[in-house]
């Protein structure tokens, strides 16, 4: 663990009295895992505290964490993950939060504490179906008008559920059930019953 990530701990520990978070270092970066209910405070406090100065986010993504190792069936399956950037301190950070809902995963928006959240919550809406409560245009960004579903979700199937063509006779663009075999193009890794065990 770095010094300055030790000190950045610390001065995030002093400035977020009363907000419940997880605050732990990973690969020499810092993480926070907030609950969804602290979300925007401590977004603003992020942002705001002239010790923390984190102006910029960098990226915003839906995860689903449904075939994670250790995950649950009762524990959240859907969040949020921000990475942020303090230009004045130079320093990094990524925060997180699950959705409460499973059935319909909701967080709060985060475009008035980062403007630059739109579009990026736009995409997770699209392809992973978590909705932004207070987002000023939330709709699709990424797929078509009529698209079914949120392909980016563990659960979609990798063909998708509709194929596209068009019919000359109708002269247009027509939609039919997807004509090919369902199929995993993962493939199958097969070892030895003590592969990779150390000998003394």
């Amino acid at each position: 663990m770095s010094d300055q990530n030790e000190q950045l701990l610390i001065e995030i520990q002093e400035a977020i009295p009363g907000i419940d978070c997880q605050l732990s270092i990973q690969h020499g970066e810092l993480n926070i895992k907030a609950k969804s209910q602290d979300w925007i405070r401590l977004a603003t406090t992020l942002r705001d505290h002239p010790n923390l100065h984190f102006e910029q986010l960098i990226d915003l993504c839906g995860v689903d964490w449904s075939e994670y190792a250790g995950h649950s069936s009762d524990s959240p399956r859907y969040g949020v993950v921000v990475h942020l950037l303090s230009i004045k301190n130079n320093q990094r950070l990524r925060l997180k939060a699950f959705c409460q809902d499973n059935d319909y995963p909701m967080m709060q928006s985060l475009v008035d504490v980062w403007p630059n959240a739109n579009w990026y919550e736009r995409e997770a809406f699209d392809v992973m179906g978590i909705v932004f409560d207070g987002h000023p245009d939330l709709r699709r960004i990424l797929t078509d008008y009529g698209f079914v579903g949120h392909p980016f979700r563990k659960d979609f199937p990798i063909s998708g559920h509709v194929e596209m063509r068009y019919d000359a006779e109708q002269q247009r663009v027509i939609y039919q059930p997807v004509s090919i075999e369902p199929r995993n193009n993962v493939p199958r890794i097969v070892r030895e019953e003590h592969y990779g065990d150390t000998q003394v």
